[in-house]
């Protein structure tokens, strides 16, 4: 059968195994230094993988390959010592495992995406989003949009105030979303801090509404530098419920 299937470029693959921790299913292996599909039936095709290598070795492409076979994935990962993962939503999950087994959460670049935008929108209405997903907690820290990125970490308020956010907020930067007021503060500030570390981002904007519970999300940002040691600047630009800016 026709489906998707992820594919690994072993010029690429520097070895470091980061995909094969992030494989649930144990569909990757490490032999010969180089990362691996060891079985297509032990692939169901998600792509927890791709945003977690720091190489862009790993993509997503369609051919005829047998079909998942969730029976024999959860024999082989007995096989090798690894607990199968546990369904979403499932009374035996202490918590959901993120990013949750959805396809929709599968980390991905869209640049160059044809596919991302209607033909009939105008050019100053095209979207200028340039990876998904968006959701700081969802967004891996490997993912290679962030390497070196211009990131605006924007409290997900302000795309509904501002009417040009597309424009002046997203267009050729890693975007990442959160709420200071509903959201885990120190989990986002713990991950922050490892994105940092990690994508050594070239600046850092933050994107947060007028009101005052949302200046936390500046400060979390100020936080999450100061606790990586990396020298990202980092700046603000407050919005106004009515959409007006203030530097």
């Amino acid at each position: 059968m026709k489906r998707r299937i992820i594919e690994i470029d072993e010029e690429k693959c520097d070895g470091c195994g980061l995909c094969v921790e992030a494989c649930h299913e144990g569909a990757i292996q490490l032999i010969g230094g180089k990362a691996r599909l060891v079985s297509e039936t032990y692939c169901d095709g998600l792509g927890d993988c791709i945003g977690e290598c720091p190489r862009g070795a790993i993509a997503h492409i369609e051919r005829d390959v047998p079909e998942f076979d969730p029976v024999a994935t959860v024999e082989h990962l007995k096989k090798i010592g690894r607990e199968p993962a546990p369904a979403h939503g499932s009374a035996h999950a202490e918590e959901p495992a993120l990013p949750c087994g959805c396809p929709g959460s599968a980390s991905r670049s869209l640049v160059g995406d044809e596919t991302a935008a209607p033909d009939d929108l105008g050019a100053d209405r095209r979207p200028e989003l340039r990876h998904w997903p968006v959701q700081l907690t969802l967004v891996p820290a490997h993912a290679p949009y962030l390497r070196g990125a211009d990131v605006a970490l924007v409290a997900d308020c302000v795309p509904f105030a501002y009417p040009e956010a597309h424009r002046d907020i997203i267009r050729n930067r890693a975007v990442l979303v959160a709420c200071p007021k509903l959201d885990d503060f120190e989990a986002h500030r713990a991950k922050l801090t490892e994105i940092l570390k990690v994508a050594r981002p070239r600046s850092l904007v933050v994107y947060r509404m007028e009101v005052p519970c949302c200046g936390g999300l500046t400060a979390m940002a100020r936080h999450a530098v100061a606790d990586s040691g990396v020298p990202v600047p980092v700046s603000e630009v407050v919005v106004g419920v009515r959409g007006e800016v203030r530097v």
